[in-house]
């Protein structure tokens, strides 16, 4: 998506980009959800969920600044492993981004449902049951509309928006978590003992990362990844724009998880236990509660901006990902197009909003949503440890402006942090992703048929091990630990081991499988663009 007319965004107006992908509905809806999970140690739910994240993004950060383009994350697995694995990766990763849209316009309709005063009771009609009723979907539909039609016209608006919003969404945390310590600070909700501190013991602080929406709130990352060819100085700014957003986030989440846990009546856990603890719109209510009122007019205010902010921004990058997935030749021609005045991917973007509204139509509640996001997307993370290591192997000689100096410790690491947190979300949610992304096989093997491709067999070896993996990841999570919703056949923590173990078999399986393809040598020829 490259052109003479497509203007650069700097270092700042990425992380803004960044940041407004990443505090999106997330803050306002996960700290509540991982206490409720975890109880006060879901405090560690969030490092550890930052970890992950970081761990996979230090991975992309080599892949990003080697070839920098549109929707790159799209194709690293197709450049390195050839088309199966890349449409695997890429339909993945699309599965996820289309899901993201609507999760933040659900979003803004359950706390706008949940608005206090007398004249909008009108509005009590969107919400119930912990779903959206069928009239608050066309409110929701609406908000899809929107986060598409800012998209429509070209990376400067985008970038001028998401700038005024990024600040706005940073400092309503900011503000809450300071009005919540000044009105109601109660440090030992913590506990005075590792079993207050834990009351459910240590499994639910790894289950509060998956489906709490954690690992959903720091996924954006990869907005900087997708963006690549419309970098200023892609060498530096791919790893300071990742690092940064994740940093600055990062702090803010743990900064607002605390705020939440101290602000709570200790006198109300004692009655209902973390469990028990149950808010429409979270935050809001809680500044209701302790008569903050100004406040909670700014919350409710702040739940149309976040996720608007981040449904924008995802918006665009979901765009990306489609266009790129056409030029691998697995989706019709027409989604990759470009409009002719903005040089934007407006037929992507159209097609990812009738989707995201069938997606939407379905699953109607933020976490339901939440958790499929945070399965698919690590699914299609998986292939990113795996790629960049088979490049040091398979293309030495390429240019990479930024070589990772611990990438063959990182890489491992990343990938069995990736399955573990596939994992966490927990039987039968990985299995029904797992099928959601091997429905997307017949419209491979359709494209490949009509184009009579010599070279399927080929590609079907080079993706059997993740293939293999996804077999193994289903089974394991059916005969995991009860902790994670499985039979039991192998307890907690010894899920773990099995997990650890038999990943880095994966690992090590998929780097082999790394062959040359015709799309290596269109890597080759994207690489020699780049200066080192």
């Amino acid at each position: 998506m490259k052109s003479d007319k497509t203007k650069k965004i700097g270092l700042f107006q990425l992380i803004m980009l960044t940041l407004g992908s990443l505090i999106g509905s997330g803050w306002l809806f996960g700290s509540w959800e991982a206490t409720s999970v975890a109880g006060p140690a879901a405090i560690i739910s969030w490092v550890i969920g930052g970890l992950v994240i970081a761990a996979i993004a230090y991975n992309y950060i080599e892949l990003g600044a080697m070839f920098p383009e549109a929707g790159g994350m799209s194709r690293y697995a197709q450049y390195s492993h050839g088309p199966l694995l890349g449409f695997i990766a890429s339909w993945s990763n699309w599965v996820s981004l289309i899901t993201l849209i609507p999760i933040e316009a659900v979003a803004a309709v359950q706390y706008m449902s949940s608005w206090p005063w007398a004249w909008a009771n009108w509005t009590k009609q969107f919400f119930s049951n912990g779903e959206i009723t069928t009239s608050g979907l066309f409110v929701v539909f609406g908000f899809m509309l929107i986060f598409t039609l800012i998209n429509f016209w070209s990376v400067t608006l985008l970038t001028r928006f998401t700038n005024f919003i990024s600040l706005f969404k940073i400092g309503v945390p900011a503000i809450t978590v300071i009005m919540l310590a000044l009105s109601s600070f109660h440090p030992e909700n913590y506990g005075h003992s590792l079993h207050e501190f834990m009351p459910y013991g240590s499994a639910p602080i790894f289950s509060a990362t998956a489906t709490a929406g954690i690992i959903f709130s720091f996924n954006a990352f990869q907005t900087v990844i997708n963006m690549g060819s419309e970098i200023k100085n892609t060498k530096k700014n791919i790893g300071r724009g990742i690092f940064l957003s994740l940093l600055i986030s990062g702090i803010i989440y743990v900064l607002i998880q605390s705020a939440y846990i101290m602000a709570i009546d200790p006198a109300t856990i004692a009655q209902h236990g973390w469990h028990g603890i149950n808010f429409n719109s979270p935050f809001a209510d809680l500044a209701i509660l302790l008569g903050i009122h100004w406040l909670s007019v700014l919350l409710y205010l702040d739940a149309f901006v976040s996720p608007v902010g981040t449904g924008v921004s995802f918006a665009a990058s979901t765009g990306r990902v489609l266009f790129a997935m056409e030029s691998n030749k697995h989706v019709p021609k027409y989604l990759g197009k470009l409009s002719s005045r903005f040089y934007m991917p407006r037929a992507a973007m159209l097609t990812n909003l009738g989707i995201s509204m069938i997606m939407v139509s379905v699953f109607r509640s933020w976490s339901t949503l939440a958790t499929v996001i945070c399965a698919s997307t690590l699914i299609a993370y998986l292939t990113g440890p795996v790629t960049a290591a088979a490049f040091r192997h398979t293309a030495p000689n390429f240019k990479r402006p930024v070589k990772l100096k611990m990438l063959s410790f990182m890489a491992p690491v990343a990938f069995v942090l990736a399955s573990l947190a596939i994992y966490w979300s927990m039987w039968p949610t990985t299995i029904e992703v797992i099928m959601v992304i091997l429905l997307g096989l017949p419209i491979y093997f359709y494209y490949e048929y009509k184009a009579k491709n010599s070279d399927t067999w080929k590609a079907f070896k080079s993706a059997l091990w993740l293939i293999v993996y996804l077999i193994f990841i289903s089974l394991i999570s059916y005969a995991g630990s009860h902790e994670f919703n499985g039979a039991g056949w192998i307890s907690y923590p010894w899920d773990f081991v099995v997990i650890i173990g038999v990943s880095l078999i994966f690992y090590y399986w998929g780097v082999k499988s790394a062959q040359i393809f015709p799309d290596y040598y269109q890597a080759k020829k994207l690489n020699d663009t780049v200066k080192e």
